[in-house]
């Protein structure tokens, strides 16, 4: 009892640097919400109260989402402050673009830490995992199907479905859905099955003409299947796959072709196809290193600057420097996916915990390499910060359960201490005599 009385005040003395470096999370977004509150108000913008109203809300849901969840089981406090960081940042920028999309995205922010606590606790219960695997495999393609029946057209896809008047894109729900019965299923040894369901959602994926999420999931499943087979071979088979499907969908569609000519040259159109590309590169060179403010810039002059361009609008207002470390906390949060990865025993859940780590970084690296012109732009979302409630709900999935995978593991490192048993002889435990 003396020693554990003495490590508990140690312990409250590593935590304090954490909970100083939350507590300077929580107060840059109270007063960037001022400071958006009060420029609203110099403009004659009524939205100024809701700003003052987020102001409370969003740091609320920063300290729920990273000191409160790891109160219920053992958490990755670093992985939640890195992914709510995101979100919030996410609710400031949109919010001073589009008030309306912003309030919208604190509600999903408030769901999507629901679902991360339900997906963290789900996947350190369950112990048997066919029965969910069977039925996430149908789930999985059901949901991919449902565009090509009830879809509507955004951009050139066809991914996105409305029912009952709620908007959703069922490929962002497949995600989750779709690692995890392809993880399972590399992990017992099951490979054709794995390449058979990824291969029925990459075709279905290539009927919405959503290349962008394909890219993501054959990139994904791929990086699962060399690291459960680990063979160099199969690994340049399926990059050369994915240059042969690339051609083709350059071939068969014609806005696949637009985007590569406009990426190869936006400035000989620059008021039509390029106009998009151009005002993202001049945005971003405007902002320099510093930024030219929250509230300063103009980035509505950017097409879709909720949406895809969204890390031009962060590089315009707060600088090329601050966006230089937001790219630094989505190369932290897939290396520390990476290390829970490394630390549990189980095959399933070290596949599972990369392929979540390599799905985000992958998607960070696919719309931010798009925004800089690296690579030709794809129609994904920026991870936890791009406007879209069914993005932000699946990331913060994503991050459930790589909470999930970290708590079941520590349970397993250290399980609970069994109480001692009485050395006292069982003829006295008894009553009886000695």
């Amino acid at each position: 009892m003396s020693k554990q009385k003495k490590r508990q005040p140690d312990q409250k003395k590593l935590l304090t640097p954490a909970r100083q470096l939350i507590g300077l999370v929580m107060l840059f977004f109270f007063l960037g919400f001022l400071l958006l509150a009060a420029w609203m108000r110099t403009e004659g913008s009524g939205d100024w109260t809701k700003a003052l109203i987020l102001a409370g809300a969003v740091p609320a849901l920063v300290y729920v989402g990273v000191l409160g969840i790891p109160r219920l089981f053992p958490g990755d406090r670093l992985l939640l402050s890195l992914a709510n960081f995101l979100c919030a940042l996410g609710v400031l920028i949109l919010f001073r673009l589009n008030p309306y999309r912003g309030m919208r995205q604190t509600l999903a922010y408030f769901v999507g830490v629901v679902a991360m606590l339900l997906c963290a606790v789900f996947f350190r219960v369950i112990r048997k995992w066919k029965p969910w695997v069977i039925l996430l495999m149908i789930i999985s393609v059901v949901l991919l199907a449902l565009p090509l029946v009830y879809g509507t057209e955004i951009y050139g896809a066809q991914n996105w479905v409305t029912l009952f008047g709620f908007g959703f894109q069922p490929s962002e729900l497949v995600k989750i859905s779709l690692l995890v019965a392809v993880c399972w299923l590399l992990s017992e040894r099951k490979v054709i099955w794995a390449v058979g369901l990824t291969g029925v959602s990459l075709g279905l994926l290539m009927l919405q003409k959503d290349l962008g999420t394909a890219l993501l999931y054959y990139g994904t499943v791929l990086t699962a299947l060399w690291a459960s087979t680990g063979s160099t071979l199969l690994l340049l088979g399926g990059m050369a796959g994915a240059a042969g499907g690339a051609y083709v969908g350059y071939r068969m569609f014609a806005h696949v072709k637009k985007r590569v000519a406009v990426w190869q040259n936006p400035w000989a159109d620059r008021q039509d196809a390029g106009y998009q590309i151009v005002q993202g590169l001049i945005a971003i060179a405007n902002g320099g290193l510093w930024g030219l403010g929250l509230g300063l810039g103009n980035p509505k002059v950017i097409p879709a600057s909720e949406n895809d361009y969204i890390f031009t609008v962060i590089c315009h207002e707060f600088g090329v420097l601050f966006g230089i470390v937001v790219l630094l906390i989505y190369l932290a949060i897939v290396l520390r996916g990476i290390s829970i990865a490394r630390r549990t025993d189980s095959a399933f859940y070290a596949l599972l915990a990369l392929s979540c780590s390599v799905m985000l970084g992958l998607q960070t690296f696919v719309i931010v390499g798009g925004n800089i012109k690296l690579i030709p732009l794809t129609g994904v979302t920026l991870p936890f910060i791009s406007y879209g409630g069914t993005s932000l709900v699946s990331s913060l999935c994503l991050v459930g359960v790589l909470q999930g995978i970290s708590a079941r593991t520590q349970a397993d490192l250290h399980p609970a201490p069994r109480r001692p048993q009485s050395s006292r002889p069982a003829s006295r435990r008894k009553g009886g005599k000695k």
